[in-house]
């Protein structure tokens, strides 16, 4: 009995010495070095909480616009500026038996290892938690909680766009010559409650190899309302500017206030092909679809 009394406080004392300020300190140090910067490394899994991981992948593989649209997301600790991360890690308080919160310090440095006499030092949260008696990075400067909340509002948003597309599809799609595949391009002027103006265009393509060949296609822009129904979210009723010598006209009617934005977007043929070959791109990415390249006839192909 003696023995095993001996025993389990030896084993006491050395889960105690596994947290020791020293201990803590050097984990974290080792953590820093996995704090996403520019990209998320995937040996980082092995040092951050499962579920800490699981929302910065999803915010990683979110399309590129989405992501810089937030910037920490992308500029963890260095910001965009060619410079590399220097820590210093100021203290580590335990506030249970399973988590803790480090104070680090960030300073930039360049490659050559001199500092950037013009950056300041930084102080950054770390938070860690105790997970099968190792201590892993469970959060940073409460990014976690922004990565829930952008995650959220993009899966509306793709909601929202997807019942854009569907409705363009199903309702305007017939109305053109059909290829194999129906693919919108969606270019949102503006979003308000339920009402949406956009600039969207409609193409079916024939596919031919790795590329996209466009059999037809036109524009559509106009003024949409969208309603949930059982979760599931539906354009309600679609406003659209009329074609001929009443096209302008009717734009600046349905647009009103966003009219110069709709213009803006609608006039400028190098924004509408960047557009559509990024949302092709997806589109490709998305479903599968084994190609490379579109084409509209008479013109070279594009490069997806």
């Amino acid at each position: 009995m003696k023995k095993l009394f001996l025993t389990i406080i030896a084993a006491l004392l050395m889960a105690a010495c596994g947290d020791s300020d020293k201990q803590l300190r050097e984990r974290v140090a080792e953590l820093c070095k996995y704090i996403p910067d520019h990209e998320l490394l995937e040996q980082s899994r092995d040092y951050m909480t499962a579920d800490f991981y699981a929302v910065l992948d999803t915010m990683f593989n979110l399309p590129q616009h989405e992501a810089l649209d937030h910037e920490w997301l992308y500029y963890f600790v260095t910001g965009n500026g060619g410079t590399i991360a220097d820590f210093e890690v100021v203290s580590v308080e335990k506030t249970d038996a399973t988590n803790a919160i480090a104070t680090i310090n960030v300073r930039q440095k360049w490659e050559d290892g001199s500092f950037d006499p013009s950056s300041d030092i930084e102080e950054h949260k770390l938070s860690m938690q105790k997970v099968d008696g190792q201590w892993l990075m469970s959060d940073f400067d409460d990014h976690k909680a922004d990565c829930i909340r952008h995650i959220a509002i993009n899966r509306q948003e793709q909601a929202v766009r997807q019942a854009v597309s569907n409705y363009l599809v199903s309702e305007i799609g017939p109305q053109y010559r059909q290829g194999e595949v129906c693919i919108p391009t969606l270019m949102m002027v503006r979003e308000q409650g339920d009402s949406i103006w956009g600039d969207f265009w409609l193409f079916w393509y024939n596919k031919a190899g790795d590329t996209l060949k466009c059999v037809s296609g036109g524009n559509h822009a106009g003024l949409m309302t969208i309603c949930n129904e059982g979760g599931q979210y539906k354009v309600k009723t679609f406003e659209q500017t009329v074609d001929g010598a009443g096209n302008n006209a009717s734009a600046r009617r349905i647009f009103g206030q966003h009219y110069d934005i709709y213009q803006n977007m609608h006039s400028n043929q190098d924004v509408r092909e960047a557009v559509r070959r990024e949302q092709l791109g997806e589109y490709a990415k998305r479903t599968g679809l084994n190609v490379r390249y579109y084409q509209d006839y008479g013109w070279p192909a594009v490069e997806l």
